[in-house]
């Protein structure tokens, strides 16, 4: 079992002191950081704890001035060491990472007092002080310890803790969707691009083939290597800090805030709607602020909903889904402005004067998580992959008001309405013409105004209307050939008298029967069409068939012919077409036989 836990507090309370006291490393990477004793960007290290369980650890700066980096240490780890110092107490910086972690909804950690050793007094003030801070927070009710970097004191504790904190820890599914948020991009010699990120969830693998979500590109990268904790590895799952090779891309054209995700698993938006979980409403806030999510930092423009939901347009377009959390802040500020979490990945246009208006109180009825059931409604129908990328969970039982035709999901009540629509426009469509051959598929859809071409072959059949030849129609409502019913109903006449008596070309112009008309009358099961326009009843086979048993098997075309009465021109077609129904068997070139 492996984990990754973050860092957060103010700047100069032992934060990587702590790191490289618990683990034996430094995790300031940057020679102005060693110089200057300050931690600037992200840092890395890792360490066994007592049970034999491996953590590895993102530390992050306490500056305010490098309140970014630090949002895209903590964004994708799932455990948090909230770190104050006894001997100084709660301080700005502090509550803005305490801000942070609420409004990423971060929920899993450890307050860890430190410095004991200047202030031992303090210790359970602090921890006090620190509780009432941490109020209304996921790490509210966190154990507390205290620790000594210096003089080692309660570090053992620490570790047990730590130990307590990784095995009671969710643990996300190696078989989920992958979504690298990558926190470094840089080479080495003879293995080219190389990022590091922490993958919360789903697997990496040699040789796997990811999308890449850039800044600067998008498209397929393959995985050459992979390392963690130093060493390499086939394969990683989840929590794990990853350095991944890879193909595909050079190292200028990745970077910080970029993703790399699995192909089609997820919805790559630049827009969507949220909700206010924590901070400043909306109802003042600045038309563009800058979004924080993963490692990601992207300004949006805002386009508020009254005080707790906003559409955010974002700069570019990221790999997101519903229950996002994230952290805005103003373009120019140090400080976190509101934290939200994402409704929608996929919203509405809003072109119309009101739409607005409606569009917050839908908004207000969405859960935090999804509502399969009222997606589908508001888009009448949806695959259920399209749900799985939006990150909607899909029920494993029946779905209120949701029919399933396939891998489509289809709201009860537009199904309803797009069958009485298509009825009616097959319906219009016969009525103006007695020998059309049906609406032809596009009109259909266009005529339902489906969302989607493809759900045309479940409204059909839920209208109880068939379909051939790329056209649809009702065969219920085939009951006549309008202007040419009396010269149909002649022909009939004649041939229930004399079956297999086919009439002439010059017969059916007689008639007034053209290819359209003895289309119309084949398609609803009048007349029978054989090749050479040979027309006769669709009785004609079953009455040969009598009359071909009663002869000697196996009999010739000729022989064939004179039991039917007829000429060459209908008993060849018709001979042919009761082979192809299997009815009778061609033996060789000369002789036929009745298949009993």
């Amino acid at each position: 079992m492996r984990q990754v836990i973050a860092t957060a507090g103010h700047v100069d309370h032992g934060k990587s002191t702590l790191i490289r006291a618990l683990t034996g490393s430094d995790p300031d990477r940057l020679a102005d950081e060693k110089r200057r004793g300050l931690t600037i960007d992200l840092g890395f290290a890792w360490t066994t704890l007592p049970s034999g369980r491996e953590v590895s650890f993102v530390d992050v700066p306490g500056h305010e001035r490098f309140l970014g980096n630090m949002l895209a240490g903590i964004g994708p780890a799932p455990i948090v060491c909230f770190v104050v110092a006894a001997d100084e107490g709660w301080r700005d910086q502090s509550a803005d990472h305490r801000d942070a972690i609420a409004a990423l909804g971060i929920d899993q950690g450890i307050l860890v007092i430190t410095r004991a050793d200047l202030a031992p007094d303090r210790v359970e003030e602090v921890i006090a002080q620190a509780r009432v801070e941490l109020a209304g927070t996921g790490l509210g009710q966190a154990p507390a310890l205290a620790v000594s970097a210096v003089t080692g004191a309660g570090l053992d504790e620490l570790r047990e803790a730590l130990d307590v904190a990784v095995t009671g820890a969710r643990q996300p599914s190696p078989h989920e969707r992958v979504r690298l948020w990558v926190d470094r991009s840089f080479t080495i010699s003879g293995a080219g691009t190389v990022v590091t990120g922490t993958l919360a969830a789903g697997t990496l693998a040699r040789e796997d083939r990811f999308e890449l979500c850039g800044a600067e590109r998008g498209g397929e990268v393959v995985v050459r290597g992979l390392q963690s904790r130093g060493g390499p590895v086939e394969q990683l799952g989840p929590v794990n800090r990853a350095a991944v090779n890879l193909r595909g891309t050079a190292p200028e054209e990745i970077g910080r805030g970029d993703a790399l995700v699995t192909p089609g698993a997820w919805e790559v938006t630049g827009s969507i709607d949220v909700r206010r979980v924590t901070g400043a409403s909306f109802a003042d806030a600045p038309t563009e602020l800058v979004v924080h999510v993963g490692t990601a930092a992207v300004p949006a423009r805002v386009r508020p909903f009254g005080d707790d939901h906003a559409r955010l347009t974002l700069t570019r377009s990221l790999p997101l889904s519903v229950g996002d959390r994230m952290v805005l802040r103003g373009g120019g500020s140090r400080r976190v402005r509101t934290g939200v979490s994402v409704l929608d990945v996929d919203p509405p246009a809003l072109a119309r004067r009101g739409e607005g208006t409606r569009r917050r109180e839908t908004l207000e009825a969405m859960p935090l998580a999804g509502d399969a059931a009222a997606e589908v409604a508001r888009r009448g129908a949806v695959r259920a992959e399209i749900l799985a990328r939006f990150g909607i969970p899909l029920p494993s039982g029946r779905l209120p008001g949701v029919e399933r035709h396939g891998d489509w999901l289809v709201d009860t009540d537009s199904m309803e309405r797009w069958t009485t629509r298509l009825r009616e426009a097959v319906a219009a469509d016969r009525a103006g013409d007695a020998l059309s051959a049906g609406l032809p598929r596009k009109a259909a859809a266009d005529a339902v105004d489906l969302p989607d071409p493809g759900l045309l072959d479940a409204v059909v059949a839920a209208a109880g209307l068939s379909q051939a030849d790329g056209r649809v129609r009702d065969a219920a409502s085939d009951d006549g050939l309008g202007a040419a019913e009396e010269s149909l109903r002649s022909l009939e006449t004649r041939l229930a008298a004399e079956p297999f008596s086919a009439p002439e070309a010059d017969d059916l112009r007689g008639l007034g029967l053209g290819p359209r008309e003895l289309a119309a009358a084949a398609r609803q099961g009048r007349l029978l069409r054989l090749p050479g326009e040979v027309i006769l009843l669709p009785t004609a086979p079953a009455l040969a068939m009598r009359e071909l048993a009663a002869l000697s098997q196996p009999f010739t075309a000729s022989q064939a012919r004179q039991a039917l009465g007829t000429t060459r021109r209908v008993a060849i077609p018709l001979l042919e077409h009761l082979d192809s129904r299997g009815w009778t068997r061609r033996l060789d070139s000369g002789y036929r036989e009745v298949v009993r």
